[in-house]
């Protein structure tokens, strides 16, 4: 089948938004999707999810293209055979960009836009596409735009005459200097000044932070694979309404909010941005907020989509994420739950196996399990605490009974002092913290105060 187009009309098309004012997907484009490996099952995953994701992007999806091949061809990744065939079926189906579901290198992707005389992008820059359509706070469009030039740097090229003129103005360029150069320079200068930026949005983090420690709350976070239902269960747990899409991606901000638990008893629920698989290091900036929150979290809720057929990988990339970028410089990982959720659908999952802390089924859209959740939580929060002797200062008591709330059996006084209360209690580690912070201190022995 022949390609009727007419070249310069392709490279017009290919002249990408070089200064990352907008994504390089857009929502009138239509896709050829290309995946290559030698395991039938993970190929079909990968183009699945290749396909959720460009419909988050707002891309459907054409035609896919499989190739049975171990190791990726180091020029144009599928090899020239395979490349012609892409270029034919864009041309059949009149598609106007091709994904790939793997990461591509810069030369890759140049020579595959020579061979397919289309625009062609890999999974990583979907990625980041989506999350800059997506991204609503300032800091994270900070972060999204920071990714975004970061990944693009490489792989600046020019096409015909639109790229490679020289730039004009004195003071702007050394002699002879491309506009190709230009752009980078350009590039290189927006980069510095969205660290700068991006360094005052995590003073101002870190103040939100210290305001919300102030509420003497146990912090739970709630992470998991993106789309297993975070933001429903949050809305669950805490009768709240964060918008609920079923889309990946659909929560790019760190929400945070009240809500029970057992006993009467609250806590501080936060979501967080769904991880991914291969997620592309030039974004793990954009999840900072996430990342910040897991690790001053006092308890870990992984969510987890029962239904997924592929359940397992989805839990082996959050716990590598886990290991790989949250608890890492002395960060110790709280104790965890992990929560297989949507279990009213078909297909979900019935048993685990191998899985660090404490795990349980629910449904947060119909509400079945959150009772036993709540439970749960309590309970987890209670096991590692341990019983110690305080003095608590009047100004800090109210904290002490926030804390305690009205677990039984969890707090006794022994008496009183000029300055405050001298009490026997049992505390998890955070929440210690939080009282020796509010003026506590700890009295060993405990002193013979008449009961």
């Amino acid at each position: 089948m022949s390609d009727n187009r007419n070249p310069s009309d392709s490279h017009r098309r290919l002249i990408e938004d070089h200064l990352g004012e907008r994504a390089r997907v857009y929502g009138d484009e239509k896709a050829v999707l290309v995946a290559i490996g030698i395991d039938a099952r993970q190929v079909e995953s990968d183009l699945h999810e290749l396909s959720l994701l460009a419909d988050t992007a707002g891309i459907p999806t054409l035609a896919t293209i499989v190739q049975n091949r171990r190791k990726p061809d180091p020029s144009t990744f599928v090899g020239k055979g395979k490349a012609e065939e892409i270029r034919r079926l864009v041309g059949t189906c009149n598609a106007d960009v091709v994904i790939f579901a793997h990461s591509l290198s810069p030369a890759q992707a140049r020579n595959l836009e020579d061979a397919t005389r289309t625009k062609v992008i890999d999974r990583s820059q979907l990625i980041l596409d989506i999350f800059a359509q997506r991204a609503s706070t300032k800091e994270a469009r900070l972060q999204v735009e920071l990714a975004q030039l970061t990944y693009l740097l490489p792989r600046l090229r020019g096409w015909g005459h639109a790229l490679t003129r020289l730039g004009g103005g004195i003071g702007t360029r050394g002699p002879g200097e491309t506009q190709l150069e230009v752009d980078r320079n350009k590039i290189r200068r927006r980069i510095h000044a969205l660290r700068r930026d991006l360094a005052t949005a995590s003073d101002e983090r870190a103040l939100r932070r210290r305001r919300r420690e102030r509420s003497d709350l146990p912090e739970i976070v709630l992470v998991g694979y993106t789309n297993s239902g975070k933001s429903t269960l949050l809305n669950a747990l805490t009768s709240s309404d964060v918008h609920v899409e079923d889309r990946l991606f659909a929560t790019l901000t760190t929400f945070v909010r009240r809500g029970k638990i057992a006993s009467g008893r609250e806590a501080l629920f936060t979501d967080t941005v769904g991880f991914i698989r291969n997620l592309p290091h030039d974004l793990i900036p954009a999840f900072a907020a996430t990342l910040e929150a897991a690790q001053h979290a006092d308890l870990l809720l992984h969510i987890v989509d029962g239904s997924s057929p592929m359940a397992d990988q989805e839990i082996a990339s959050v716990h590598q994420t886990l290991d790989k970028e949250i608890f890492v410089d002395g960060h110790e990982a709280p104790p965890q739950i992990v929560v297989f959720n949507k279990c009213d659908l078909s297909g979900g999952r019935q048993e685990t196996s191998q899985l660090p802390g404490t795990s349980i089924r629910v449904s947060a859209k119909r509400g079945d399990g959150l009772d036993d959740l709540r439970a749960l939580v309590a309970e987890q929060l209670d096991d590692c605490a341990s019983w110690i002797t305080l003095a608590v200062p009047f100004a800090a008591t109210d904290c002490l009974h926030r804390d305690i709330g009205h677990r039984a059996g969890c707090l006794e006084h022994l008496g009183y002092d000029d300055h405050g209360a001298i009490v026997r209690v049992r505390l998890a580690p955070p929440q210690l913290a939080r009282l020796l912070k509010a003026g506590a201190t700890i009295v060993s022995p405990p002193p013979e105060t008449e009961r």
